[in-house]
C-alpha cells in the first residue's frame, strides 16, 4: 500500500515537472470555452497564476490529457469539464485562461 502512495506521488511530481517546462508559444488559437457542448479538446497550456495552474493539475487537468465538456449552467456559466475521470465546473473567464486542441484538429494531425 506505502508502495502505491509512493508512486502515485512520484507520479504527480514527474507530471507538474514536465508540465512546466515549456517552449513558449504564441496566443493560442482555441481556449477551453470556445469548445461547444460534447465537444473534447486535448489540454495544452495554462495563461494564468502558477499556483491557481498547480490546483487544476491537482483536479487532474494536466497538459497533454482529454477534456470534454460534458454540461453546462443557466447561461452556460459555469460549465462542467470531464478530466481523466473527474467532472469540475469552472466559470468562463478561468476556461478563457486554459489553451486547447480541439479534439477533430488533433486527430487531423496524427493523420
Amino acid at each position: 500500500m506505502e508502495d502505491e502512495a509512493n508512486r502515485v506521488t512520484i507520479n504527480s511530481v514527474l507530471k507538474l515537472v514536465f508540465n512546466f517546462m515549456k517552449i513558449p508559444s504564441l496566443k493560442p488559437s482555441h481556449t477551453l470555452s470556445d469548445l461547444a457542448l460534447g465537444e473534447s479538446g486535448i489540454l495544452e497550456d495554462f495563461d494564468m497564476p502558477q499556483t491557481t495552474a498547480e490546483h487544476l493539475m491537482n483536479l487532474g487537468f494536466v497538459p497533454g490529457l482529454e477534456i470534454l465538456v460534458a454540461r453546462s449552467g443557466p447561461g452556460g456559466n459555469p460549465r462542467v469539464y470531464r478530466v481523466d475521470g473527474t467532472e469540475v465546473a469552472l466559470r468562463r473567464d478561468l476556461s478563457r485562461c486554459i489553451a486547447v486542441r480541439p479534439l477533430r484538429n488533433a486527430e487531423a494531425e496524427m493523420r
